[in-house]
């Protein structure tokens, strides 16, 4: 039995994660204590085999350890293992996830072959059947899911809720000395439709270490309150993201509010910033935002960060800007060969600072910093490495200069992988 009584999760004081049981997705692990793991999803028509498994890789190498796709069609389905032979081809081997509604149970059964492909299922009990085949198409998924040995998200949303499940709790509510509110029914018809469905799930044979939950709300209170009861209330695993964040800033800004509270209070396991990426734009902003919270929060580590001034009167001069940004873009490109080149190399500590008053300290406290001149400093850029002076830059190539020394550094004082 999954549900439990516990009154609340670990608090951000003790920096203790929830206790979750652990659920193995390929050579992935989510939840029992395992760093908290970065997911994504393709955009494209899965129909297509060569322009999704592309994606897939691009978003695995820029860093996301899951990666689900849709299957809605026989025609998906059946390119489901073309798309992990593809990935194979290309040195790839990221979990894929199915995301089924409707019909997935018959896409599973028509599709032996995708069934297998699949690392895990993703299926949404607000829509998986509805009436009386609800309960026979739920159990066919979950029966694939044990003959397959897979594991199984159960995704409540609430653009999506159990109509069922919300009308016997508004019947309930009725009854009550003090009713609750319809926020406060909400919340309950998405928690009870994910734990009932598990428990369900369960009780026809899928082990809990294969069973993730999430409960998704496009609100950043409603998924703080919704997520703080859900994880005060079962053990399993749980996958954290704001449905629908929207786009640029606003979806970055909403999807941080509202996992930054949970992650800092040990709630969750696995996490995706849903953000809608501007035309053309490539999906792998979503993977960068997710590691770039987790990296901010002092969780994990996936890429040296640089950190920079924002500009005052002092810094007239666009140049700190500009290496900043060359900077942080080098570190993003050479990532997928120092990772696999260097142990520890994402911890690394960059400053790119515009004058004189924090400059120096800041750079110090790098493992490589370096202080731009000012508006009225003299034309030079003292270059700290591990805390003391090293050099001093001056002239038009300091950007390329930095930028050997950044290379050069990470070659002599990481360990090289196997070495």
């Amino acid at each position: 039995m999954n549900v439990k009584s516990s009154s609340s999760p670990r608090n951000a004081e003790t920096g203790q994660r929830r206790p979750s049981v652990g659920v193995q997705i390929g050579k992935v692990m989510v939840g029992s204590g395992a760093p908290i793991v970065v997911q994504s999803m393709t955009n494209t028509d899965t129909e297509d085999p060569v322009s999704t498994a592309k994606q897939i890789a691009e978003l695995a190498r820029a860093g996301s350890e899951l990666v689900r796709i849709t299957v809605n069609t026989p025609a998906a389905a059946a390119a489901v293992p073309r798309i992990r032979e593809r990935l194979e081809m290309m040195g790839v081997e990221v979990p894929i996830i199915g995301d089924f509604h409707y019909n997935g149970h018959q896409l599973l059964e028509g599709e032996p072959a995708c069934a297998e492909a699949l690392a895990k299922y993703r299926i949404n009990p607000g829509n998986v059947g509805f009436g009386k085949k609800k309960d026979s198409q739920f159990a066919a998924i979950i029966e694939k899911a044990i003959q397959y040995g897979k594991p199984v998200r159960i995704g409540a949303n609430w653009g999506s809720l159990d109509q069922s499940m919300v009308a016997m709790l508004m019947d309930e509510n009725h009854t009550r000395a003090e009713p609750w509110d319809a926020a406060h029914v909400a919340r309950e018809a998405l928690i009870r439709s994910a734990l009932d469905s598990a428990l369900r799930a369960e009780d026809i044979g899928l082990p809990r270490d294969r069973i993730i939950l999430s409960c998704k709300v496009s609100g950043v209170q409603e998924l703080i309150a919704v997520y703080r009861d859900i994880a005060a209330r079962c053990d399993y695993a749980l996958h954290l993201g704001l449905t629908e964040a929207g786009m640029g800033s606003k979806g970055i800004t909403a999807s941080s509010a509202a996992l930054a509270v949970l992650l800092q209070e040990g709630i969750g396991d696995t996490i995706r910033i849903s953000l809608t990426p501007e035309p053309g734009a490539s999906r792998t902003g979503e993977v960068v935002v997710a590691q770039e919270l987790l990296q901010t929060m002092g969780l994990r580590a996936f890429t040296p960060l640089v950190t920079a001034c924002p500009g005052c009167g002092r810094t007239t001069s666009e140049f700190f800007q500009e290496l900043a940004k060359t900077v942080q873009a080098h570190v993003r490109d050479k990532m997928p060969e120092w990772r696999v080149k260097y142990d520890g190399v994402e911890n690394l500590t960059l400053a790119v600072m515009g004058c004189v008053v924090n400059g120096p300290g800041e750079s110090k406290h790098a493992n490589i910093g370096i202080s731009l001149p000012g508006n009225g400093e003299a034309p030079s850029a003292p270059v700290f490495i591990d805390g003391e002076k090293a050099m001093t830059l001056r002239g038009e190539h300091i950007a390329d200069e930095f930028v050997g020394i950044l290379d050069n550094y990470v070659a002599t004082r990481y360990q090289a992988r196997g070495g």
